[in-house]
């Protein structure tokens, strides 16, 4: 399971599954006409709630959460896991709802005076709270570009050690190691066309230029917005054709037209 993938309304799920936890041990319900003495029982002592509720709410957190953790979600009864998980917060919050307007018929179950007006208890009502939130999270995330967000950010490309200009200890090939040129073509001999692997593929590297080589602007504009130097480590962030974009390390991005013989970190 790549946890990567979970995105920000994943963790408003899991959040509500929690506090779905914790409210199952509080109290079901109160009332005044009580006997003296009578601990109110918690949603673990009502086996409807418990099912309808609590386990249905937990269970459908988890489903939703494992279906984006996955890369090929299985199916259930042809159904998707997280829609079959959605479907059962939506089960879990209508439940709820159900129970806190009619606490009466649990009072009865636990010999509670039904007369007595019995009323939901904090249990019930943080149950309530977090099936409708989990509910309205596990629906809302594919729609809302808010919560489509990734939970947890991906990590940044590792930064060179070295000073900004300064040359790598054993030439270009970063961290230090001697590495053959960028299409396997030694330093100084024939330029050779760099192979460019599909887009699709495409992967941020580092990279040196074995002689200064001008850096043109991305809309195609023939005049060079900056020069890269031999011995400073450039970034390629996207490939264009027989072309990189390069990011200088002062954050301006261009196209590198002539890649023969560049050094890959």
């Amino acid at each position: 399971m790549n946890i990567r993938s979970l995105t920000r309304g994943d963790g408003v799920v899991i959040g509500a599954a929690v506090l779905l936890f914790i409210a199952s041990f509080l109290d079901f319900y109160s009332s005044d006409g009580a006997p003296d003495g009578l601990d109110m029982p918690s949603l673990w002592g009502s086996g409807p709630v418990l099912m309808s509720v609590v386990l249905a709410g937990l269970i459908g957190a988890a489903l939703v959460v494992v279906s984006r953790g996955l890369p090929q979600a299985p199916k259930v009864a042809g159904l998707e896991l997280g829609q079959l998980g959605v479907a059962l917060t939506v089960f879990a919050a209508w439940s709820a709802l159900g129970n806190v307007f009619d606490p009466a018929s649990a009072a009865n179950n636990f010999g509670t005076d039904a007369s007595d007006g019995p009323d939901p208890g904090i249990g019930l009502i943080l149950a309530l709270v977090a099936t409708l939130l989990m509910a309205a999270a596990a629906i809302a995330t594919p729609l809302v570009p808010a919560l489509k967000g990734a939970l947890i950010p991906a990590p940044r490309p590792a930064s060179p050690q070295q000073p900004y200009g300064a040359q790598p200890q054993g030439g270009y090939g970063y961290p230090g190691a001697q590495q053959p040129p960028y299409g396997g073509q030694p330093y100084g001999g024939q330029p050779q066309q760099a192979p460019q692997p599909p887009a699709a593929d495409f992967s941020p590297f580092w990279f040196a230029v074995p002689v200064p080589r001008p850096l043109f602007p991305e809309d195609g504009s023939p005049t060079p917005i900056a020069e890269l130097a031999p011995g400073t480590w450039y970034l390629a962030v996207e490939q264009r054709g027989a072309a990189l974009v390069a990011q200088t390390q002062d954050g301006r991005r261009g196209v590198l037209q002539d890649t023969s013989g560049i050094q890959r970190g």
